[in-house]
């Protein structure tokens, strides 16, 4: 079931009021995990020269960009080829992708598959300078969420998660005209994301991963704003008191592009609950574990539901 659109808070990254930013977002996170966000440091003329690089891309012939095919999360993932919700018979989402890992690191850097400069010229360093400017915004976005969970800002810094942080950029094609089917077809299904926060653009969420039948709300696009969510991550982090919220893809029969940042710690990192958010009344309900932990199986990086870090009310 689908109703309105929901009413989101409009988080100005650039404001010198840092309480109220963090208040703001301590509210949306507890509602429903979402919230725009805005004066990021991400200019209006790099995300139209990122979408035309993926609009080129994605133009490729399918054979061009199969040599690229997904390997260690990094390079292209073909139509149909990824089902986000384990528990729907479609035979897959209608997008095609293609996934940039982290950078900074040469051994993680290394990893990254490029299309070749002869067929696509300056293209590396587009996307790579749009990468590097949203792990910047998501930098600053994560001290203010500090502030939001009652800890100092530069919480996330002491412990560690932000010494190389593991961020992975998706480009992603949703095409128009599908063709007639019986099958109800989701451009990408309904999903939780594992890790910290995302920034991203989104169709509608379920803020109650539990409730049947699901009531998804339609988030709207703003020019300029990254839509940003919180992950499993995060939720377990906060003892669940920030929402990992469902969230999906609908077709509109229109092709359309977007492009999502999964923002992460390191793999030496540890996730256990945060003291602001357990009590003897509300003790934590999830054991710590290590990041690397949920590095197990290929694809992890991207959008999962794992049901072992939800918590469900």
């Amino acid at each position: 079931m689908t109703t309105a659109a929901v009413n989101l808070p409009i988080i100005d990254l650039s404001s010198s009021d840092s309480i109220s930013s963090a208040n703001s977002i301590r509210q949306a996170c507890i509602e429903c995990g979402f919230f725009y966000l805005v004066n990021h440091g991400v200019e209006e003329e790099l995300f139209a020269e990122l979408f035309d690089r993926s609009s080129n891309f994605f133009s490729l012939p399918l054979e061009d960009k199969l040599k690229l095919s997904r390997k260690h999360n990094r390079g292209y993932t073909a139509l149909f080829s990824e089902n986000l919700d384990f528990a729907s018979s479609s035979k897959g989402d209608s997008k095609e992708s293609f996934y940039v890992g982290p950078l900074d690191d040469p051994t993680q850097s290394n990893l990254n598959q490029w299309p070749p400069e002869d067929i696509l010229p300056s293209w590396r360093p587009a996307v790579e300078s749009y990468y590097r400017k949203v792990m910047s915004a998501g930098k600053r976005l994560i001290s203010v969420i500090a502030l939001a969970l009652n800890l100092d800002e530069d919480f996330f810094e002491k412990v560690g998660a932000m010494d190389k942080p593991k961020g992975f950029l998706r480009l992603l094609h949703y095409p128009g005209e599908l063709g007639s089917t019986d099958e109800e077809i989701y451009g990408a299904s309904a999903h939780s994301d594992y890790g910290m926060i995302t920034l991203l653009a989104s169709n509608g969420v379920c803020r109650d991963k539990s409730k049947q039948p699901r009531i998804w709300e339609d988030v709207l696009h703003i020019d300029g704003a990254f839509i940003v969510n919180i992950g499993d991550m995060m939720e377990r982090w906060t003892n669940c008191l920030f929402r990992s919220t469902l969230h999906r893809v609908i077709p509109t029969g229109q092709e359309r592009y977007s492009v999502a940042f999964f923002m992460d710690p390191n793999d030496d990192c540890v996730v256990e609950c945060l003291k602001s958010c357990c009590s003897e009344a509300s003790p934590p309900r999830t054991c710590p574990y290590k990041t690397e932990n949920l590095f197990e199986r290929e694809g992890c990086p991207t959008a999962h539901i794992l049901q072992d870090f939800v918590c469900y009310t």
